[in-house]
This record gives C-alpha cells, sequence and structure tokens, in this order.
C-alpha cells in the first residue's frame, strides 16, 4: 500500500513530499467537544511547521461553498493537504467537497469506527509528523459515478460521485422493491428486495458489510453488489471487475424510491428510471498512518483481536 497509482485512472495527487506541504486545510465539525479540544491543540501545531492552516467548522457549508466553484476556481483554491476531524461521515463529506479536484486526505479518527478516518486521535501528531516529512502512505481509493438516464422525471443528466457507495432502496412505504439488475449490457437478475447497494472497496465496511457483503481491501478495484434483505434467500452478494458498466432499473414500488450517494446526497427515483453506475476515472488519495495498515484496523474495528488464539500449551 505504498505511493503508486491505480491504472486506468490514477489519483492526480499522491504522497506530498517532504517540505511540499505549505497549506493545509483542517475540516471539522467544532460542536462536537472532543472535536475542539483536538482543534485547539493541532492548529497551533501546524502553524509553526507550514506556511498557511484554514479551519473549516462545518463540512456540510464546505461542501456547499466547494460544489459553486468553476474547475479553476477549485483548483485555485486546493490545500496541498486536508485534515479531517472525525469519523467516516466527515470524511465522506469532505471528500465530496474534493470530488472534482481530489488533494491528499488525512483522517484522524473521532468517531465511532473509522475505516476512512485511519489515524488514532492519540496518534495525531507521529502520523502528521510522518506525512509532512513525505513519508505518508498513499491508498488510492476508487470511487464510482452514477448518472440517472434520460427517463428519471426531472432528474435528466444528473451525475454524482461516491467513494463509498451507491443505493437505490425504498423509502418509507413498507413493500419491498423491484430492481433489474444488468451488467455490461446483459441482464443478471430481478430482485424484489429494500433496496440494492453498489459497493467499493472502501464501501465494502460500509453499508454493504452490514447486508452481508464481504470485505475488499481498500486500494483495490472492484465493485459489489449487495442485495438488502432480498425475499429470495439464494440472493447472494456479487463482486464486479471494476470496469463494468452496471444499469439498475426500478420496475416497481410500492411508494417512494430514493437514489443515495454515500449516505449523504439523495434524489427521488420512480418506476421506469434507470441509474448507470460505473468506475470514476480518477481515485481519491486517501493517506494513512504508517502504523496502523489494512489488516490491523480491520482487527481494531471488527474485534478480531480479541479472538487470537493462544496456545494452552506449556
Amino acid at each position: 500500500m505504498g505511493a503508486r497509482s491505480l491504472s486506468g485512472g490514477a489519483a492526480s495527487a499522491g504522497v506530498p513530499a517532504r517540505g511540499a506541504v505549505q497549506t493545509v486545510l483542517v475540516a471539522c465539525d467544532l460542536d462536537k467537544p472532543d472535536v475542539r479540544t483536538l482543534q485547539n491543540e493541532l492548529v497551533p501545531w501546524l502553524r509553526a511547521r507550514v506556511a498557511r492552516v484554514d479551519l473549516e467548522s462545518d463540512v456540510r457549508a464546505l461542501v456547499e461553498r466547494r460544489s459553486a466553484l468553476s474547475l479553476a476556481e477549485s483548483l485555485a483554491g486546493a490545500p496541498d493537504l486536508l485534515i479531517v476531524l472525525g469519523g467516516d461521515g466527515a470524511i465522506l463529506g469532505a471528500v465530496r467537497a474534493f470530488a472534482s479536484t481530489p488533494v491528499p486526505t488525512l483522517g484522524i479518527n473521532l468517531g465511532r469506527v473509522g475505516f476512512l478516518a485511519s489515524t488514532p486521535v492519540s496518534d495525531w501528531r507521529e502520523a502528521l509528523e510522518g506525512v509532512l516529512g513525505g513519508e505518508g502512505v498513499l491508498e488510492p481509493r476508487m470511487r464510482l459515478v452514477a448518472r440517472l438516464g434520460s427517463g428519471a422525471q426531472g432528474k435528466a443528466g444528473l451525475e454524482a460521485i461516491a467513494l463509498n457507495e451507491v443505493l437505490v432502496a425504498r423509502g418509507t412505504a413498507p413493500g419491498m422493491l423491484a430492481l433489474g439488475l444488468s451488467v455490461g449490457g446483459k441482464w443478471v437478475a430481478d430482485y424484489r428486495a429494500d433496496g440494492l447497494i453498489l459497493a467499493t472497496p472502501s464501501g465494502s465496511t460500509a453499508h454493504s458489510l452490514s447486508a452481508g457483503g464481504p470485505i475488499l481491501f481498500p486500494s483495490m478495484l472492484g465493485m459489489v453488489v449487495t442485495p438488502i434483505c432480498p425475499q429470495g434467500l439464494s440472493y447472494r452478494p456479487i463482486v464486479l471487475h471494476p470496469d463494468s458498466s452496471v444499469e439498475v432499473l426500478v420496475k416497481e414500488s410500492s411508494g417512494d424510491t430514493l437514489l443515495a450517494l454515500d449516505g449523504q446526497a439523495f434524489h427521488p427515483m420512480q418506476v421506469g428510471d434507470v441509474v448507470r453506475i460505473e468506475r470514476h476515472a480518477q481515485a481519491y488519495p486517501l493517506l494513512s498512518w504508517s502504523k496502523l495498515d489494512a489488516y490491523r484496523r480491520l482487527r481494531d474495528r471488527l474485534g478480531w483481536s480479541e479472538t487470537r488464539y493462544r496456545s494452552t500449551d506449556g
């Protein structure tokens, strides 16, 4: 998991070289007490080491502000390093803000789990010293782009990017959906279920995992299709080639149907609508702490370290 690119769509930004980071944006939610305490320590520490440090105390406002910028404005205003204080939700929001102009991003975990925000809060100094010294570890993360077809009422031409997952699911109505899945123009199956998740390797440890999907290594390439509470017990998750072109057709619905991206952007769908999902051409450059590899994160987050075999001999 060293500094490298994903074939067929590399992240434009890699591991910052020693001394290359001069501008840093710290994004967080200062309404949370633990975040405010860390911010009060971290920002002065950074200002003693880099030329400029900006603070964004509302990730949602950051997304709204940057989404209104042109590509040129977004590039001109991009920092050398983005640091996110919070959990995976804060990371997903910050990544949305820089969707069109990805920058190296390090998450310091103040959430409940923290697969994306990988750096423990107790080790933030050591992790940042490594990143500023050119020793950060790059985990290029595959993203998805979702497009609603021309049949989508009022949403023709909608295009959105997801780091974790694209979800088609029922709204508040209790009935199931009937969803048709096609890959590369070939029909795969029709599902009667509460929804269908299209997850990246990053998203394989999120909603998809809760629905029974497999865990994929975070920097690999692949796409997971996971049904949510399917009526037929034989419907299992499928791992697809990363360059697959996937279509999900809403065939039947007893109420509202939603298209959700990373659990943060929601768009209504109706019967007859099709969402097309493909791999985005550009991976997102997440950084991690060199002492906390992906396997250790799994052990820590999922409790595997508590089940380590210990011999009773001797």
